[in-house]
């Protein structure tokens, strides 16, 4: 099984994809996190340039650098561990592609998609969790404690813009995109996150 894990900034991905690695783990399963970009050698030498280096100035540029980044974490994380019948975690994939490079870049949405498919090899999530949460709270959340990157200092309307692409990606597939708020208690998201997930495994609780 492939999940991903979407949203805006200071959403908590990283702690609910966590979270939901060790649960699924007590329950036996093989499970690996993985996220994008930096899951791989080269990987990590792009996100490096795509968060941090602010020489880079062609919207292109930055699409073909994602792309690139996917088509090797594809090739040497998810498809091996998904044959060898883990359950694959990604922080960050496709979706997170289409929502900035559309919705934050303007880059135009066919263009995007073909990268996308192209790039993770018409590969799909079985589940993606969207975390959802207002921007001016995700920012404020995300660089409390840190510098913030080349994303996180964009403007509020680009953000706003990300969110909104994010919820139409959600309204055309909803079998396949789950939207949970964040603006609640962790706990409670996490749990509904694991029902979730556990209905998906056809697991009864």
């Amino acid at each position: 099984m492939f999940i991903t894990f979407e949203g805006g900034e200071g959403c908590g991905k990283s702690m609910h994809s966590k979270l939901l690695k060790r649960y699924l783990q007590k329950e036996g399963y093989k499970v690996i996190l993985t996220q994008e970009p930096g899951a791989t050698e080269l990987g990590k030498l792009l996100r490096r340039i795509l968060l941090k280096d602010r020489r880079i100035v062609s919207k292109c540029t930055e699409l073909f650098l994602f792309a690139a980044d996917r088509a090797e974490h594809i090739e040497r994380v998810i498809k091996p561990f998904l044959k060898k019948k883990f359950i694959v975690i990604c922080d960050r994939f496709v979706d997170s592609t289409t929502a900035y490079q559309t919705g934050g870049r303007r880059l135009p949405v066919f263009f995007v998609q073909y990268m996308n498919r192209m790039s993770s090899q018409g590969l799909m999530p079985d589940l993606t969790i969207l975390l959802d949460v207002d921007p001016k709270k995700g920012i404020a959340r995300g660089t409390k404690n840190e510098k913030k990157d080349k994303f996180e200092s964009e403007t509020m309307a680009f953000h706003r813009s990300v969110r909104r692409a994010y919820l139409e990606i959600a309204n055309k597939e909803p079998k396949r995109v789950q939207v949970f708020s964040t603006s609640g208690n962790a706990d409670s998201v996490q749990e509904s996150i694991r029902r979730t997930v556990d209905e998906k495994l056809g697991n009864q609780k």
